[in-house]
């Protein structure tokens, strides 16, 4: 929907603004869409987009400052930690603020953060984490277990705070923090993701002044108070987001003295940006097309990054919107909560040339909900409940759900009608508009109709429940607990006149049990076969279709970039990392202190190598990254 892209909206999550702030999974949370990446070092000329004609100049070379600018396709959706969701927004969090614990760019197993050390007692319901004491926050002062904390604890007591990671402390008895040092957290039960709380830990002293968390966007007092890599100086909606590198960040400064995302809404204009020098790198919307990376291979200083990505791209259907207290949301068509109506616009849909005619071949075809990359917990259907491309077989799934053809060719609702689905699609993604012609194509042969409704912001229909079908998408994080959350009963919102963590509405109990399972399992092989099952009742239930996992396929000029790091450091990806790996390693091309390499892993490896210690528990020591938007992210 991307998160952390997620299309989060379903590609992102709406902004600025927050028409309905509490929104944690908008539908686009393009986490999944996650936002497309440029990086431009010294500008000499700025940069015009058509949301801000007259953009600040970029600082000239002359005043001796570095600064990589990020082209980026999509929006902010806020710039709270608490409720932002789109890809783009939480991978400034992950560059502003520690987590407790981190993953390692070379191979993605767990690593500390904020946190040095952590272990858990013998029953695993006290989990005990020793904070780092050379971290500080931007404006001095010390940062330590009470932040942590606090953190923690306003999440648990303040549905708003609750918005982007609640999921996260749902299952938290009591988080107290004895000494500045020390942190610790009870549990009601065991929960597997206490190596992976992918929470931004916010300054108390800053964040206690705020009243309300579902509103707070923290987007109007710059510098913004982390202690990340980066401090966050500068915003401005739909145009840009600035940052400067902090000096004494504990794990060492970065190399760039500045970081700007500029936004693109036309996607060609950033690869044209990049290609006049304008730009220092660019990754698209979510990735480059493949006629644009096409155009890039040769060019004179520019490598393009192709690698398999960690991200799915889906289609998803309208399951008739409920909230939490039962009441219905929205207009998606009737016939969609029929699973036979479902799986027979699955079967009406061609994988292969969704692979093979739309991403060029810079996919794999998709099937259970999260990425191959993340070998894990990657599933596929058996050949018998496969939900192959078979349109004939589709045909008769319509005629015994009760929707035959009229005389003109037609297929009929129940009340009489032609039968004609909205779908919802991303005005900036041109995978989208391709495969939108497709589906208008296979599901006319089954004699329905498709209208196309792509907009700027799918937001507000989806978190509405105002749809039918819609194009959707997540990045999906080394723990697979996020993406896996944001289809359960919980997720929902509490009234439809509130906005919940869910995805798409999904609402099954036998899900929520293997859910649960999932959360309370410590044995690393257990886990991922109950993560398996929830995968193959995803697909059963027929509410989302996904289609492709595609490539990260991304750009940057060797000219300004001497070395980056792709994570995981073998055939990885540059932008919308699980960490801050790829900007805070980045190393300008004139400062000689790169080893020529285009990826500077290794150094990263070198300092994250710290001694991770897991009482009794040393399974999470191995925990690789699974899939989840920004991404969760």
């Amino acid at each position: 929907m991307d998160t952390n892209d997620q299309y989060g909206d379903p590609h992102g999550t709406g902004h600025p603004g927050l028409p309905r702030p509490r929104s944690r999974n908008t539908p686009g949370r393009t986490r999944l869409v996650a936002a497309a990446g440029a990086a431009a070092l010294t500008l000499t000329a700025g940069l015009a987009t058509p949301l801000d004609p007259a953009p600040q100049q970029a600082r000239a070379a002359g005043d001796g400052k570095k600064v990589l600018t990020v082209a980026v396709a999509q929006s902010v959706d806020s710039l709270s930690p608490f409720l932002a969701v789109r890809l783009l927004s939480t991978s400034i969090h992950r560059l502003t603020y520690e987590y407790l614990t981190n993953y390692d760019p070379e191979d993605n197993h767990v690593v500390p953060g904020l946190a040095t050390t952590w272990e858990s007692s013998p029953d695993k319901l006290t989990w005990t984490y020793t904070i780092r004491s050379d971290s500080t926050w931007s404006d001095g002062r010390r940062a330590t277990a009470e932040d942590a904390a606090w953190t923690f604890n306003t999440m648990m007591t303040d549905e708003g705070a609750a918005t982007a990671n609640g999921s996260f402390v749902a299952n938290f008895e009591k988080v107290t923090a004895p000494s500045p040092t020390r942190l610790v957290i009870r549990l009601k039960k065991p929960q597997a993701t206490m190596t992976a709380l992918d929470v931004p830990i916010v300054p108390k002293h800053v964040w206690e002044k705020v009243g309300d968390y579902a509103k707070f966007n923290n987007d109007e007092d710059f510098p913004v108070v982390g202690n990340g890599p980066f401090v966050l100086t500068g915003y401005k909606a739909d145009s840009y987001v600035r940052l400067k590198a902090n000096k004494k960040f504990w794990r060492g400064a970065p190399k760039f003295d500045e970081l700007v995302f500029r936004y693109y809404k036309d996607q060609d204009a950033a690869v044209s940006a990049l290609r006049k020098g304008e730009v220092s790198f660019v990754a698209g919307s979510p990735s480059l097309t493949p006629a644009q990376a096409a155009s890039l291979r040769g060019e004179k200083n520019i490598h393009v990054n192709d690698a398999p990505g960690r991200r799915f791209y889906a289609l998803a259907t309208n399951p008739g919107a409920k909230a939490k207290n039962g009441r219905r949301m929205g207009d998606g068509h009737p016939s969609l909560l029929d699973q036979r109506v479902r799986h027979a616009l699955f079967m009406a849909v061609d994988r292969r040339t969704v692979i093979d005619k739309v991403f060029q071949g810079h996919a794999v075809e998709g099937a259970g909900y999260i990425p191959p990359r993340f070998s894990q917990y990657f599933w596929k259907p058996s050949p018998g409940q496969e939900l192959a491309y078979d349109p004939a077989k589709a045909a008769r799934l319509l005629d015994q759900a009760g929707y035959e053809k009229s005389g003109d060719g037609k297929r009929i609702g129940k009340d009489g009608r032609p039968i004609t689905y909205r779908v919802l699609c991303h005005a900036t993604d041109p995978n989208d508009k391709a495969i939108g012609k497709y589906l208008q194509e296979w599901w006319g042969d089954l004699g329905i109709g498709v209208t196309l409704t792509c907009l700027d912001n799918v937001t507000d229909p989806w978190l509405a429940g105002e749809y039918d079908l819609a194009f959707d998408g997540w990045s999906v994080n080394p723990d697979p607990d996020f993406v896996l959350s944001i289809h359960t009963c919980a997720a929902l919102p509490a009234t439809p006149k509130d906005t919940g963590a869910t995805d798409n509405f999904v609402c099954d109990k036998k899900y929520d049990e293997l859910y649960a399972r999932q959360l309370a399992e410590y044995d690393p092989d257990k886990r991922a076969d109950i993560v398996k099952r929830m995968e193959s009742r995803l697909y059963d239930l027929g509410y989302m279709n996904v289609m492709a996992y595609p490539n990260a396929v991304e750009a940057y000029r060797t000219d300004h970039i001497e070395s980056i790091t792709t994570m995981p450091a073998k055939a990885g990806n540059i932008y919308g990392q699980d960490g801050y790996w790829s900007w805070w390693s980045a190393v300008p091309a004139d400062s000689g202190e790169s080893d020529g390499g285009s990826s500077s892993a290794g150094v990263v490896v070198g300092i994250v190598a710290g001694a991770v210690v897991l009482a009794g528990l040393g399974v999470f020591a191995v925990m690789r990254r699974r899939a989840t938007a920004e991404d969760r992210e």
